[in-house]
């Protein structure tokens, strides 16, 4: 890879306190590595942007030139920067995503039906994570996360119970966004690369609050798909997508190579 001279460079931020007081409990590396990634994940510094040089961060973060040496090796790994002898270190270009299972558009799916689709939004909000949702996200418990449910209508009845969280330093822009204007999926698609992805589906039972925003009866089995998503090894987001069996199935096909059929 050929860097100049000439590409723009990322300043070093000016609140020295702030970024180390940021998350107290993280390792003096993780520090380094979590105001790096921040800064890239909302957009300060973008492909091709020259990071500070390792003085820099010592002198900011008041550490060691080894420990400083030692997130930027890991950002490096994680394919987040890319390091030139001689002339510094720098944001990595985005890649092309490229995975197994695709993420359903489902607005799209019920308009194509030439049906009518609509999104109730019934909470958009910042949490504390529970150990489920933390141990999902990779975060401590009570970490403070993104969380949205809502409920997904073709022609007026419910077909999706969409529970939602996201990572806010994977995301930082989420709770900002009108998701009865696009879908939450459909969001992260378009802003948030993943390079991997779990589907997990059951055969599950609603409980009574989950039965009354579906209007269904709690005799009434369900599909559940639970899916997790990650970029470069950083969870984004999970998601638990609940279905009336009777009013929804979970389908796909693929190719030998694992790509999906068109058509």
């Amino acid at each position: 890879m050929t860097r100049t001279t000439s590409t723009r460079t990322a300043s070093p931020s000016r609140r020295p306190a702030s970024s180390p007081a940021a998350a107290p409990a993280l390792a003096l590396y993780e520090q380094v590595k979590d105001f790096i990634v921040r800064r890239i994940q909302d957009g300060s510094w973008r492909a091709g942007d020259r990071l500070p040089s390792e003085s820099e961060l010592v002198a900011q973060f008041g550490i060691s030139r080894m420990t400083v040496n030692r997130a930027l090796r890991e950002l490096v790994e994680q394919g987040r920067i890319v390091r030139v002898a001689g002339v510094g270190s720098f944001v990595a270009e985005d890649k092309p995503q490229s995975t197994l299972l695709q993420i359903a558009n489902l607005a799209s799916e019920i308009r194509q039906r030439g049906h009518d689709y609509r999104c109730d939004v019934l909470a958009v909000e910042r949490t504390a994570a529970t150990l489920d949702v933390a141990s999902a996200l990779d975060l401590r418990t009570g970490a403070s996360v993104f969380h949205s449910l809502c409920l997904h209508r073709e022609n007026g009845v419910p077909v999706q119970l969409e529970d939602r969280y996201v990572s806010p330093r994977q995301v930082p822009r989420f709770a900002e966004q009108d998701f009865t204007v696009i879908q939450p999926s459909e969001y992260l698609v378009r802003n948030v690369p993943f390079d991997q992805v779990e589907h997990v589906v059951d055969a599950v039972m609603p409980t009574p609050e989950q039965a009354a925003l579906l209007e269904m009866s709690t005799t009434e089995p369900c599909l559940l798909l639970t899916r997790r998503t990650w970029s470069r090894g950083n969870p984004i987001t999970v998601v638990r997508c609940l279905h009336p069996a009777s009013r929804y199935r979970l389908g796909s096909r693929f190719r030998a190579d694992g790509n999906p059929v068109s058509g």
